[in-house]
């Protein structure tokens, strides 16, 4: 079968476990050179180390692919920059942006500290900003010079941030932003030739795992929770296939993929003037009556069959 990244130059961030590994190998299976980014850090964000992502890339050179290891922290908007450039110096272009890397501080919104918002907040939203920032400016760079441009970004969002979980304040905030980012940037860069969407993954890794005590992976077969589930849609993402794709959110576990729906305007009241606080006592429960309620954290609402 033909490799739908062949001579791609991609960038994943976040790279060294979990998802990102995935996504760096999948890529690599597909032909891509691919740049192996991440800080080695705990999944509380905490601490660094150079050796797991040389470790994907030691695995990706020995199928027969090309990839280096980037340490680059990509919640710093200058080391975001260097990331960018960098990649550019040393492959000669840059076709595909993965934003995948994270952390977790989950903690009830009455318990979370200002430094644990923060620090989710850098990584996840500051984290994906940077990178799309300066690679979207590298992208109307080339094609303001008249070179044609045929680039992708995927964002990682979560189900946190677009349904909502209990308990993950900082997290799902930081995931909202980013597929409002997506949406946003995809309508921005379409006219240099870029589309951009994101994926809420669902699997077990270091950073979920804790989530959900107990649950047993099979002994053989499918497993729905392995991460590397998520990577072939993000490939395919990235392949001349989704040219027309952008601006879009994917939910992905195991074999399932669906397209998350975003917030719409929903029933309407108009009374043509400027309403009195009083008259609304009726007015504003009649059309919350009339409204969808809000879908669970796997993203239905009971009347849907969950």
């Amino acid at each position: 079968m033909t490799a739908i990244a062949d001579g791609r130059v991609v960038i994943v961030t976040g790279a060294a476990r979990g998802i990102g590994r995935e996504h760096a190998l999948e890529f690599a299976r597909h032909g891509a050179r691919v740049v192996v980014n991440d800080l080695g850090a705990q999944v509380d964000g905490t601490g660094s180390s150079d050796g797991p992502a040389g470790e994907v890339v030691d695995e990706i050179r020995a199928m027969g692919g090309e990839a280096v290891a980037d340490g680059t922290d990509v919640s710093d908007f200058e080391g975001a920059r260097r990331l960018v450039a960098s990649t550019v110096e040393r492959f000669g272009d840059l076709h595909v942006l993965v934003n995948n890397a994270g952390i977790l501080r989950d903690r009830m919104l009455v318990n979370m500290s200002a430094e644990e918002w923060d620090a989710v907040i850098a990584v996840h939203l500051r984290g994906t900003f940077g990178p799309l920032r300066h690679a979207a400016a590298y992208w109307r760079e080339r094609h303001k010079a008249g070179h044609e441009v045929d680039a992708r970004v995927i964002n990682t969002s979560s189900s946190s941030g677009i349904y909502g979980n209990a308990g993950q304040g900082n997290y799902g905030a930081a995931k909202a932003g980013i597929a409002a980012l997506t949406v946003i940037a995809a309508r921005e860069l379409r006219r240099y030739g870029v589309t951009v969407n994101a994926v809420a993954p669902a699997a077990l890794t270091r950073m979920t795992e804790n989530l959900v005590p107990g649950r047993e992976r099979p002994a053989e077969g499918f497993d729905p929770a392995d991460p590397s589930n998520i990577a072939p849609l993000v490939v395919w993402l990235a392949s001349p296939g989704a040219r027309g794709i952008t601006g879009r959110v994917f939910n992905v576990r195991g074999g399932r993929i669906s397209v998350a729906e975003g917030w719409r305007a929903g029933p309407v009241v108009d009374k043509g003037a400027r309403w009195d606080p009083h008259e609304l006592d009726d007015v504003i429960p009649a059309l919350v009556e009339k409204a969808r309620p809000n879908v669970l954290p796997d993203g239905v609402t009971p009347e849907d069959g969950a």
